[in-house]
């Protein structure tokens, strides 16, 4: 099982912390990279479209899954 490793980024000029599982943190790494995007850019773009009563963790958790699952979003 993976340990839980909490990762801090500034979005929009506000810095704010996300908590993920080293294999969610390696493959949103890929993701950016696949997309050409910085890391913050990606995570960024995951915390303007995730509901607001979904935290940041959960949501970038379930864009892996869902771009793992179906392909690019």
């Amino acid at each position: 099982m993976s340990v839980v490793e909490k990762r801090s980024v500034t979005i929009r000029g506000h810095r704010t912390s996300y908590s993920l599982e080293k294999p969610f943190y390696d493959d949103l790494v890929a993701i950016a990279a696949q997309r050409k995007l910085t890391l913050a850019a990606l995570v960024a773009e995951v915390d303007e479209t995730r509901p607001r009563d979904t935290n940041l963790s959960s949501a970038l958790r379930l864009y892996v899954l869902q771009w793992v699952k179906r392909g690019p979003i």
